[in-house]
């Protein structure tokens, strides 16, 4: 099969490297669509995205239009491939684009579909405390996340696991889901489920207002939801008007009747900052001051002191999940 992949992520990069490595009979990259080179960390220098090193360095033909228009279908035409694989590409395909590749148009999706459609599903699915999550092999069409799916790959989601560490985790499952299918593909012999409309939920993109917290929660609520906004936009509290990012927690069992308002700080253990919640105590494991690296809270305490009986301010958090569409 003569492949074309789309994508902006370094997430398909297991993906990539084993099918070029070990399935070159079974398929033969003919070209690479990624985003156009963006300005990237402090010093906003442009660069390629890892998508594009990877195909460059094997000799893979690589596109990167602004907009996916008729210019960018005949670019594709002309490459005459019989399945394009899309993961994480960040443009909105039109139909006679998805319908050019004549064996189909196939995404990757990073949900057990039909939950968590849209933008962020690996960072909601911690951030909603769910126990597993995986990588959903679909039909490309025109409405986000719609399409049929035809097979799924599960990972387990620990209590300690961050968005970065599940991600990693879902990028070594799309191996197995794509190559146990990629002969199925090949033979036209792939079969397609409808997702079931009433499991569907949505979830957003992430924006900085979602490095608020409120204590006002339960900690096993606000664990999960740190988890899962690390690493961004990554949870904070503003302590001696420094910014103090959040990079770990998880929560413990208290009564759920206190004197100690929400916020309070309660001291410490060997592992971690403890925090008083509306219900439970939230253990802040790992922290950040600015212009410093992340620290085990232990690491970080024997350099700044946190006083005990300080009340942390609560922020109103957004919701990340709805029944419909985020508008």
């Amino acid at each position: 099969m003569k492949v074309v992949f789309m994508g902006s992520d370094a997430i398909a990069l297991p993906l990539l490297e084993a099918l070029i490595r070990d399935f070159a009979q079974e398929c033969q990259f003919v070209g690479v669509y990624t985003q156009p080179d963006r300005p990237t960390g402090r010093g906003q220098k442009i660069e390629p995205n890892q998508i594009k090193g990877w195909a460059l360095s094997h000799g893979i033909p690589v596109n990167q239009p602004e907009k996916f228009n008729e210019e960018a279908r005949l670019s594709l035409a002309q490459l005459n491939p019989d399945m394009v694989l899309i993961m994480a590409y960040g443009h909105i395909l039109k139909d006679p684009v998805i319908q050019t590749p004549k064996l189909g148009t196939f995404n990757l999706h990073t949900s057990l579909l039909p939950k968590y459609r849209g933008a962020s599903p690996i960072q909601t699915a911690v951030a909603e405390s769910e126990k597993e999550t995986g990588v959903s092999l679909m039909k490309i069409v025109r409405e986000l996340d719609a399409g049929p799916v035809a097979d799924q790959e599960r990972v387990m989601i620990d209590v300690l696991d961050t968005a970065f560490d599940v991600e990693c985790k879902l990028a070594l499952a799309c191996i197995p889901l794509v190559t146990r299918n990629l002969s199925k593909i090949a033979r036209k012999e792939i079969e397609f489920k409808e997702q079931d409309k009433s499991k569907i939920s949505f979830c957003r993109r992430l924006t900085k207002e979602d490095q608020n917290i409120d204590f006002n929660f339960s900690a096993s609520v606000l664990a999960s939801r740190i988890n899962g906004l690390n690493p961004w936009p990554s949870a904070n509290f503003i302590l001696n008007a420094q910014v103090i990012k959040i990079g770990q927690a998880d929560s413990l069992n208290s009564p759920i009747h206190t004197d100690k308002l929400p916020g309070t700080v309660l001291g410490s253990d060997d592992f971690g900052l403890l925090i008083q919640c509306k219900e439970g105590i939230l253990r802040l494991r790992k922290l950040q001051r600015p212009g410093g690296r992340m620290l085990s809270a232990t690491e970080f305490l024997r350099g700044y002191p946190v006083e005990t009986g300080v009340v942390l301010e609560s922020k109103s958090m957004r919701a990340l999940v709805s029944d419909s569409f985020f508008t």
